[in-house]
């Protein structure tokens, strides 16, 4: 009986992965067409797909698809390692909290109480209010930096002070408040690179050293690491980056010297065991790193982690994207489901659909399962690079006759079509598609700021500094924006 049981348990996992991999949207009735998972990748640029998927405290299932590196025709496996990109931030929490819990850091103390070679600069914006680690932790130090774009391999790297101020060689702008910390949620990758700074100004150690003894071996994470650059003798197991447009990153891949918000290389079985010790945890039954109250105070306030509730079940998440990769992690407070997907595409969409498909599939309770539109972007893409105008006409087209099928409603679909053409050097397509970017949404300020760049890029100084100003009219602390005026007036000036 024993062995007959086994036998159609192993029948069901394999109807449910062959059914996950021949008909991806089976859970979307309003799809018209049949899609296998490969062909999905292929729509979406993801040459490489890696997934765990987590039931009942266990890992259920884990599977690689695709290349890990197309020229050198490397096939993708569950050892191959992928930027973890904003992942790291949940990893970056569980190592901050356990130095709470040893009371080497105050959750709710100043955060330049710890800050030793160098302090935050507070100034008249946060109002003498001060910010907290959890602050930090939750976003809500009203902090400028949303994310990084990390650095080309062989070119110099900043410092972590260079980051925080940022000044050259750092391309990222100052850490600076944009509003009094508590007020609201502002997504700050900026924040999170000043408890890098902490943790070594208390321990004493390096990050990835102590992230390494104190969290990642604890966990049983023993691939992972948030050394940048990477080991060279992991050079073979790690994959490659994909842009939007398909082709390779530059380099293979970018160094992320902000290691807390960015840095991780890890796989997806890696990731699910902090995803299932942080379950334990919650239920009081393990404590390999935090203890159960510090796991439900890190849960609850969303320290380092997203929080969802949907109908009173909450899953804790994060998701995460770096040049050339997007990923994404999840789990169940209650129940003991979850997932890691990890791929080397650009597109979160392709990520998106195979949460929904293995939710759906694991009967996930009130997981929210809508149907998705197609993504316009990538539609008109092929159109914009052959005629930019036919391109930009065809999205009109679309939104005029087609709405209801297509993605109108998130305006990082245009946003970064124009990066794709701006990067490429195609500096007058790029303006055409921001330009559409702005007429569709007019109050962001991402969209003239985005334009403000490429028309910056183009030596078209005028008009550049007129999409930063109207950058500062939506947006009155945005540092970019200053910083781009005071670059542009003084190149006016000469």
């Amino acid at each position: 009986m024993v062995f007959l049981s086994l036998n159609t348990f192993a029948q069901n996992l394999n109807d449910k992965i062959k059914s996950f991999e021949n008909d991806l949207n089976h859970w979307d009735k309003s799809k018209q067409k049949k899609w296998t998972l490969k062909e999905r990748m292929a729509f979406y640029n993801a040459n490489a797909v890696s997934i765990v998927v987590i039931k009942n405290y266990k890992v259920e299932w884990t599977k690689a698809y695709g290349y890990a590196d197309v020229s050198e025709k490397r096939i993708a496996t569950p050892q191959t390692l992928f930027q973890a990109a904003s992942i790291s931030k949940s990893i970056n929490g569980v190592g901050i909290l356990k130095l709470v819990e040893e009371g080497k850091l105050g959750l709710d103390d100043d955060i330049n109480n710890y800050l030793h070679s160098w302090k935050f600069p507070y100034d008249s914006i946060s109002r003498g209010k001060k910010i907290s680690v959890a602050n930090l932790l939750s976003h809500k130090a009203g902090l400028s930096v949303g994310g990084f774009t990390g650095y080309e391999r062989g070119v110099k790297l900043p410092t972590l002070i260079e980051i925080l101020n940022g000044l050259p060689p750092a391309n990222s702008g100052a850490v600076r408040s944009l509003f009094e910390p508590e007020l609201k949620f502002r997504y700050s990758g900026g924040g999170t690179v000043i408890t890098q700074l902490m943790l070594e100004d208390v321990t004493g150690e390096k990050y990835e050293d102590y992230m390494q003894k104190n969290v990642l071996i604890p966990l049983g994470m023993n691939s992972s690491s948030f050394q940048q650059p990477p080991a060279q003798n992991k050079t073979n197991l790690l994959a490659t980056g994909y842009l939007a447009n398909g082709r390779e990153v530059k380099g293979k891949y970018h160094i992320y010297p902000e290691k807390a918000p960015a840095g991780l290389w890890s796989t997806p079985t890696d990731l699910a065991k902090y995803v299932i010790e942080t379950q334990l945890s919650l239920l009081g039954k393990s404590n390999k790193v935090l203890s159960k109250a510090m796991s439900e105070k890190r849960i609850e306030n969303a320290l380092g982690v997203m929080l969802n509730n949907f109908n009173g079940t909450k899953y804790f998440g994060h998701s995460g994207g770096n040049e050339g990769f997007v990923c994404f992690y999840a789990g169940s407070v209650e129940y003991g489901n979850g997932l890691v997907v990890m791929t080397n595409g650009r597109n979160m969409r392709l990520v998106e659909e195979i949460i929904c498909s293995i939710a759906s599939l694991n009967q996930w309770e009130n997981f929210p399962m809508e149907s998705q539109k197609e993504s316009v972007s990538l539609t008109i893409r092929k159109e914009l690079e052959k005629d930019i105008d036919k391109g930009v006409m065809l999205y009109k087209t679309l939104k005029k006759n087609h709405e209801a099928d297509y993605n109108f409603s998130n305006e990082s679909e245009l946003n970064g079509l124009g990066y794709e053409f701006l990067n490429d050097g195609k500096v007058e397509a790029a303006i055409k598609i921001f330009n559409l970017y702005v007429s569709e949404f007019p109050k962001s300020a991402n969209a003239y700021d985005s334009r403000g760049e490429a028309y910056f890029n183009k030596k078209d100084y005028q008009s550049s500094k007129k999409d930063y100003l109207k950058v500062l009219e939506l947006e009155p602390a945005n540092p970019n924006a200053k910083q781009m005026l005071a670059k542009i007036d003084g190149l006016l000036q000469k």
